[in-house]
């Protein structure tokens, strides 16, 4: 049986997926509300509308910043 295992380095730690997830489905699993986060995937700032698009798979680097508000 094959390890399917997708590893990534998540926020500059190492991280591991079932599977490749797109950015919507990592963030839902991560349980993070998407309006409320900036993500870069391999160093490129993601569009919010391309999240179901952009697939994270093995090796790749993804940030994710929270947005922070304020006074």
């Amino acid at each position: 049986m094959q390890d399917r295992t997708v590893r990534i380095t998540l926020n500059g730690d190492p991280y591991e997926l079932a599977e490749p997830l797109t950015i919507s489905r990592l963030l839902a699993a991560l349980e993070i509300d998407p309006r409320r986060v900036a993500v870069e995937h391999n160093l490129v700032i993601v569009k919010r509308a391309t999240y179901d698009a952009a697939i994270v798979r093995p090796g790749d680097q993804v940030e994710i910043v929270n947005f922070v508000g304020g006074g």
